[in-house]
């Protein structure tokens, strides 16, 4: 995002911007990556193709990030380019980025819609552009609602976690998040004690090892179920008391994520601080559910399941 660029995979491609028919995309791509599953080709190269020709300049797009429970929604400002402005950049079209929006503010529908398998596709379903305009600031006249031609297949790791992170936004609002990290923290091994609902001077929950919680490490952690993302103002408040506490590290989370200027700043501290955005927590707990408290599970029930993964790109 920071490139001003959104771009696809696929970097073993030369530049496309002299394709001129998805016959001759395909016979390149059969020609670079192989012929292992038809239909596979048709839906890599059905994806290319919408990418370079069928976005169109003014088009909004939407990016799920991998590092942070939100997505980022952005203008795409440009026809395609190919450029080799990164490891894993090559096939891109310029953007203005607009704003990064936590995973938890989206309607469920429209999350299924971005959880779709397919990296490139149109997504039209109950008038979903008008909706995220809205949450944008914008407005588009009255028209039509069209339903989607072809439902692109769902990524159901994507959509069963959006279900966990609305389950979570709704049953532990407010002070309520923090009995939640607490819960992961004892899970882990920790001796904690949770400050009670009110003023608590920057610390939520105070974090030790040992049996009466007086080994190390110690730590601070400050819990923010706000909607918007924590600056860092914040994190230095946090900074702050662990050194009038006497802890040796803090643990700031938040459930709406954090400004690049806090993830900046905490890149120096990496060693004494993490962060911890609804992603990174939802985690914690996939990670050490089998030892939470029975009432705390009771609250948050979960199932394992196995599912067969697609064929991806080669």
């Amino acid at each position: 995002m920071d490139t001003g660029v959104v771009a696809i995979g696929w970097n073993r491609l030369p530049d496309l911007s002299r394709t001129g028919s998805k016959a001759e995309l395909k016979e390149l791509y059969i020609s670079t990556y192989g012929t292992a599953n038809e239909d596979a080709v048709a839906n890599m190269v059905g994806q290319i193709w919408r990418f370079i020709h069928e976005i169109q300049t003014g088009d909004l797009v939407a990016l799920p990030l991998k590092k942070q429970a939100a997505i980022a929604i952005g203008r795409i400002a440009g026809d395609y380019e190919y450029k080799e402005m990164a490891p894993n950049v090559r096939h891109t079209r310029k953007t203005k980025w607009l704003k990064t929006i936590p995973r938890s503010e989206f309607d469920q529908d429209i999350l299924y819609s971005l959880g779709a398998s397919m990296t490139v596709c149109r997504i039209e379903r109950n008038d979903a552009e008008r909706r995220i305009k809205a949450m944008l600031g914008e407005s588009i006249s009255k028209g039509p609602i069209k339903p989607e031609e072809h439902e692109p297949p769902i990524d159901i790791e994507t959509y069963a976690k959006d279900e966990i992170v609305k389950h979570i936004a709704s049953k532990f609002k407010g002070h309520a998040l923090a009995t939640l990290v607490d819960g992961i923290l004892r899970a882990q091994g920790f001796v904690t004690e949770v400050s009670p609902p009110g003023p608590d001077g920057g610390i939520d929950i105070f974090a030790s090892r040992g049996s009466l919680g007086f080994e190390h490490p110690r730590i601070c952690v400050q819990v923010k179920s706000t909607s918007s993302s924590v600056d860092v103002k914040t994190f230095r408040e946090l900074t702050g008391v662990m050194a009038k506490k006497k802890a040796d590290q803090g643990l700031l989370v938040s459930w709406s994520g954090f400004t690049s200027s806090l993830e900046k700043e905490a890149k120096d501290d990496f060693f004494v601080i993490r962060l911890w955005d609804a992603g990174d927590l939802i985690d914690a707990l996939f990670e050490n559910y089998d030892r939470l408290d029975e009432e705390l599970r009771a609250e948050l029930p979960l199932m394992r399941i196995w599912a067969l993964v697609r064929e991806q790109e080669g």
